[in-house]
């Protein structure tokens, strides 16, 4: 990585030149914010200079002076008021794009140190349809496994279904009162968020009903046989309803290991917690209150009532002896830490649980617990209106109807552009008078077979719905766009695949297969950008780690594209000689596999023909 490399160069810069860093400031290079002065840049110069007190572009020409780069750069200049602006030589870019066209990783290196990283992602509850409002945490929680995996750490994807609660009471009673085991048969989850429904109405409107309910929740926490049976039905129904989503949606889960897994070890757990009098009694209830270590503002177990900072406890047993979410999470980093060995744990759940996870972690870490815990947080999927995403009868969207939705769009597209060629050819002309580095031409699917639509259909459709939402910050509300995400203008899935596409088309125009040399010589502009552009994938990999941000890999993916669509309108690759023709061509290469490398890490496959 070229950031790194200088950045070792301009610390060991500072120690040649003989300047004393104070404890705490380490010099650093980021990627150049204006491109006409460099590739790179460093403000270390100006920060250090205040400290000490001196002229930072006196300070900045005397590191400049001491700075071994002659391998990378070709210009090094001190500009402004102190900025260090390095410019790599086509000859580094040119050896950066042999490794990217050789190396199975496109040239991005491994972690120096490896960790065990637990990433918590999706749960489901059991007996209910997965929905829209699973997207953020499924999608954004399997890139982050795919990037963690891909730079070398080792990672343990769990998913902690919601398979035990009061509502298993209501399903229960209802299985037994109300099923239809025909319509079970043909869609279980269907039918039995229908029975919950049916017996929660019931019970709303009768008292009795409510009562026989909690009295089947008891016998099912006592081990009845007939209620475990009937509970333990609904777990693997959904299960494989579950797989059945997970696989059209490419995702793989190493565990499933849900609430109920942790039963035994929740009475143990509170138990020890009183003991070590991390946990107190308070009104009946098992609670842990704040121990005044933090400072009140920082601190999880206290809240701000005016003027005043009262207690906010988190409660591990309610009074009548029933466990929470907070016990089961607790039991569960027990067993993550010591069966799985965690150095951290990733919990991909929405922004309202934060104070849930603020209060969990920090029980945590009073039992002892040492292991890095992060609550990745993420915002709402809105309506076109600004609202809740809902269905017009007001019930909450299926995520697997979202996903055929768009998988369908895109099938009738496809006929529709190939049984009406004047409306392509309007579509073809217009799009030639638009700038080709934001509107890409849509090719007619001439000669597909239906299988063969069918399975673009299918990656296009599925790839769109996971782009729209990792090109978000995971931190912002944004609104569902059928017309947005499936469109072929600007930073979408199609755009991005099938720039994927345009980069293949040449190797099929050319005759034989095509064997590239390192042979290389950079000198268009455009050449040099797109070089750039790729050279910066191996940093881009690391940086998405260091916030938990998908989004940083596809904004950088579509900048990608677009570098590569520019350097396609002005350089002609298969009409080019020599040298200059296996450079184009090792271009496209590179821009090929780091495309496809990058959109798997977001869990988009790519397709050969659009």
């Amino acid at each position: 990585m070229f950031r790194a490399l200088l950045t070792s160069r301009l610390q060991a810069a500072f120690t040649a030149a003989g300047i004393d860093l104070p404890e705490g400031f380490t010099p650093g290079v980021v990627i150049a914010s204006d491109t006409r002065f460099g590739d790179y840049q460093s403000n270390a110069a100006m920060v250090l200079a205040k400290q000490l007190k001196t002229n930072p572009r006196a300070l900045a020409e005397q590191i400049k002076a001491a700075l071994q780069v002659e391998d990378l750069c070709e210009k090094i200049t001190v500009d402004g008021p102190g900025f260090l602006n390095l410019t790599l030589s086509p000859a580094a870019l040119a050896q950066r794009l042999s490794v990217i066209v050789k190396d199975d990783h496109v040239g991005v290196p491994q972690v120096e140190k490896a960790k065990t990283i637990v990433v918590d992602f999706s749960a489901p509850n059991i007996a209910k349809p997965m929905h829209v409002g699973h997207i953020r945490s499924t999608f954004i929680g399997d890139s982050l496994a795919r990037v963690a995996r891909f730079i070398g750490h080792k990672v343990i994807t769990d998913n902690h279904v919601g398979d035990w609660g009061t509502q298993f009471g209501m399903i229960i009673h209802g299985w037994k009162t109300q099923l239809d085991q025909s319509k079970l048969k043909a869609d279980p989850i269907h039918e039995l968020v229908s029975v919950y429904k049916a017996v929660n109405a019931a019970a709303r409107a009768d008292e009795a009903v409510l009562e026989v309910c909690k009295g089947e929740l008891v016998k099912l926490q006592q081990g009845d046989a007939e209620n475990l049976g009937i509970w333990k039905e609904c777990v693997r129904l959904t299960l494989e309803q579950l797989e059945k989503v997970y696989g059209a949606l490419d995702i793989k889960f190493d565990h499933y290991l849900g609430e109920s897994f942790y039963n035994d070890a929740l009475t143990p757990l509170v138990a020890e917690m009183l003991n070590q009098g991390i946990a107190t009694i308070s009104e009946g209830a098992t609670v842990v209150f704040s121990d005044g270590s933090l400072k009140p503002e920082s601190d999880p177990f206290l809240i701000r009532d005016k003027d005043e900072w009262k207690p906010a406890p988190c409660i591990i047993r309610k009074g009548d002896g029933g466990y929470l979410y907070a016990t089961t999470d607790l039991a569960t980093i027990d067993y993550r830490v010591k069966e799985w060995q965690a150095d951290e744990i990733w919990y991909v759940v929405g922004a309202p649980q934060q104070l849930h996870f603020r209060q969990v972690f920090a029980a945590a870490q009073r039992r002892g617990i040492t292991t890095k815990m992060i609550h990745i947080a993420f915002g709402s999927i809105l309506g076109p209106d600004g609202k809740m995403f809902k269905t017009r009868s007001g019930e909450t969207v299926g995520l697997l109807e979202v996903i055929d939705e768009a998988i369908e769009r895109v099938r009738n597209r496809m006929d529709e552009i190939e049984s009406n060629q004047e409306l392509y050819r309007a579509i073809d002309t217009e799009n030639q008078a638009l700038n080709e580095r934001t509107l890409i031409k849509p090719q007619a699917p001439k000669n597909y077979t239906a299988t063969e639509k069918d399975e673009i259909a299918h990656i296009i459709g599925g790839g769109a719905v996971k782009y729209a939402e990792l090109s978000q910050n995971r931190l912002t509300d944004y609104k569902f766009s059928w017309d947005k995400m499936l469109s072929l203008q600007g930073n979408t899935a199609p755009y991005l695949i099938n720039a994927y596409v345009r980069t293949r088309s040449i190797f099929r125009k050319l005759e034989g297969t095509v064997s590239l040399s390192e042979d290389l010589a950079i000198t268009e502009p455009a050449e040099r950008a797109l070089a750039m552009k790729l050279a910066q994938f191996a940093e881009n990999a690391h940086d998405i780690l260091d916030d938990h941000r998908p989004n940083l890999l596809a904004n950088y993916l579509y900048e990608l594209a677009s570098a590569y669509h520019a350097f396609f309108e002005a350089c002609n690759v298969l009409r080019a000689e020599g040298t200059v023709r296996n450079t184009r061509l090792t271009l496209c290469e590179a821009t090929s596999r780091v495309l496809k490398t990058g959109l798997g890490l977001l869990g988009i496959q790519t397709t050969e023909r659009m």
